[in-house]
């Protein structure tokens, strides 16, 4: 079975880090570059579903579309 995810990739100064969306637990891969990064990120993603079966999806219904929003928020630190 083929299951499509959505995954996150930011770029960094050290390289890309990659996370899919829908899953629950900690999937998270690097790579010097933004294909290495996806590559590994597939990886861990197949590593995980293996790993806890359907317990390693957060909700039943697929995610439909996913955003990246840049807001500016005031902090007292």
């Amino acid at each position: 079975m083929n299951k499509q995810f959505k995954i996150i990739v930011e770029k960094h100064s050290a390289g890309y880090v990659a996370y899919p969306l829908g899953l629950k637990g900690v999937v998270v891969s690097e790579g010097d570059t933004y294909e290495e990064a996806l590559t590994s990120v597939k990886s861990a993603i197949q590593f995980h579903i293996e790993t806890f079966g359907d317990e390693a999806f957060e909700v039943d219904e697929p995610i439909l579309e996913a955003f990246v929003a840049e807001a500016g928020v005031s902090v007292n630190v």
